[in-house]
C-alpha cells in the first residue's frame, strides 16, 4: 500500500508556472506507475500525465503536451509535474495517484491509490 500527499498548488497569472510535487509513503514506489489527474469545476476528473515504474517513459493529455513535464525520483519517492505557459483552462484540483499495473493507463480506474488533491488556480 502507498499512501500519496500532493503539494506546490496556489494562484498564478496566466502564463506563469507551477511546479507540483506527490511525495509517498512506503518502500515500494518504484514499483507504481503513477499519473496526475485534474478536476476542474463541474467537469469529470480527467488524465493529464503518467511516468512508468523506472521513469523513463511518460505520456501526456493533448491539453498539456508541450507545457507540462512529468518526472520521478524514486530515491524520494517524489513525482513532480512541471507546469509551463499556465492558461487559465488549467485551473483544477490535481490530484496524483499511483498503479500497480505497468502501463502508462490514462484512465481513472487503473489506479489503486490517490492522494487529497491541491488547488491550482490560474487567473487571466
Amino acid at each position: 500500500q502507498v499512501q500519496l500527499v500532493e503539494s506546490g498548488g496556489g494562484l498564478v497569472q496566466a502564463g506563469g508556472s507551477l511546479r507540483l510535487s506527490c511525495t509517498a509513503s512506503g518502500r515500494t514506489f518504484s514499483s507504481y506507475t503513477i499519473g496526475w489527474f485534474r478536476r476542474a469545476p463541474g467537469k469529470e476528473r480527467e488524465f493529464v500525465a503518467a511516468i512508468n515504474r523506472g521513469g523513463g517513459y511518460t505520456y501526456d493529455s493533448d491539453s498539456v503536451r508541450g507545457r507540462f513535464t512529468i518526472s520521478r525520483d524514486n530515491a524520494k519517492n517524489l513525482v513532480a509535474l512541471q507546469m509551463n505557459n499556465l492558461k487559465p483552462e488549467d485551473t483544477a484540483v490535481y490530484y496524483c495517484a499511483a498503479s500497480t499495473g505497468p502501463q502508462l493507463f490514462t484512465l481513472r480506474a487503473s489506479y489503486n491509490y490517490w492522494g487529497q488533491g491541491t488547488q491550482v488556480t490560474v487567473s487571466s
